[in-house]
């Protein structure tokens, strides 16, 4: 889904920096993940590129414990629920400040499954 970046902080890419490679060690913090950054993925051979997730899906809560360094393929797992319902009710979920689910109950994420 497209990146509001007026919903981010102007430091946003240092707090990202500091999450993805000061606190995680460029390595994806989901549980039974651990892709590391710049190596290509164990499954597909792409090269990891990591990100860095807001949980609570608030682009403008940026503290420590609301961010998650994920790996693409576990970030868009995590998000997947809330990008599906935003693609089919498209601007009504413009107007919904957060979405009233967590994570995919098939993924090992938020939303009633550990990380």
């Amino acid at each position: 889904m497209p990146i509001d970046r007026k919903r981010y902080p102007p430091d946003w890419k240092q707090i990202s920096k500091r999450i993805r490679f000061d606190r995680a060690g460029g390595r994806c913090e989901v549980k039974g993940c651990g892709a590391v950054h710049g190596e290509p993925y164990p499954i597909t051979g792409k090269i990891v590129r990591l990100q860095t997730a807001h949980l609570n899906r608030l682009p403008e809560e940026t503290t420590d414990e609301n961010l998650m360094a994920m790996c693409a393929r576990c970030h868009f797992a995590y998000d997947r629920a809330d990008n599906i319902w935003k693609m089919k009710y498209g601007k009504l979920a413009k107007l919904l400040p957060q979405l009233p689910f967590g994570g995919n109950e098939n993924s090992p994420l938020p939303g009633g499954n550990e990380l």
